[in-house]
């Protein structure tokens, strides 16, 4: 059986957070500790606080690799600025990279809702990011590319934009499995 940890248990709420609120934490139960608890028994006070240094741990691990919310911003703005050539040709560079084999549909298929064909593994993507710079995205684009996948028979559809996502076209990407966003 798998342990699932409570959502908002109070690890759960220290995981999303920056790692070092976890270690403020900890500082404050031993500084507490230290100045309550009889001298021979802060070492057990101290050892209490070893769950959230764990987490800390957890959080700086997942957190270190990540950009800043500045950086995202910055790399947001310079997409958004890129004509769909040049952000069209990046998206194929990156999914060549990353091991794909690519294959553009947006020129060859008339009407088609994606953008391009991805093959890993003899798994079957297919990313419609044409919109990527509309400001708010609907459910119609998203119906398109699910008919189509569903139409060729793709195991996965991907739809990139960097505006948001109506709740509805969200419900919606949610309930056919379309990844969204960058």
């Amino acid at each position: 059986m798998k342990y699932k940890m409570a959502p908002n248990s109070l690890f759960a709420i220290l995981l999303r957070n920056p790692w070092w609120y976890s270690v403020l934490i900890a500082g404050v139960i031993s500084a507490m500790c230290a100045a309550l608890m009889p001298k021979d028994l802060v070492v057990f006070g101290i050892i209490g606080t070893f769950p959230f240094l764990v987490i800390a741990a957890m959080a700086l691990k997942r957190q270190w690799n990540t950009p800043s919310a500045a950086a995202v911003e910055a790399e947001t703005a310079r997409l958004a600025g890129l004509s769909w050539r040049e952000f069209s040709a990046e998206l194929n560079a990156k999914f060549v990279k990353q091991g794909y084999s690519v294959t553009r549909l947006g020129a060859n298929a008339s009407g088609s809702a994606a953008d391009f064909r991805l093959e890993k593994a003899g798994q079957v993507t297919l990313v419609a990011a044409k919109r990527y710079k509309a400001a708010t995205h609907g459910v119609e684009p998203l119906e398109a590319l699910v008919a189509q996948k569903e139409a060729l028979g793709a195991d996965f559809a991907v739809y990139v934009c960097l505006g948001s996502v109506s709740p509805q076209a969200a419900k919606f990407a949610k309930d056919k499995a379309i990844q969204l966003g960058l």
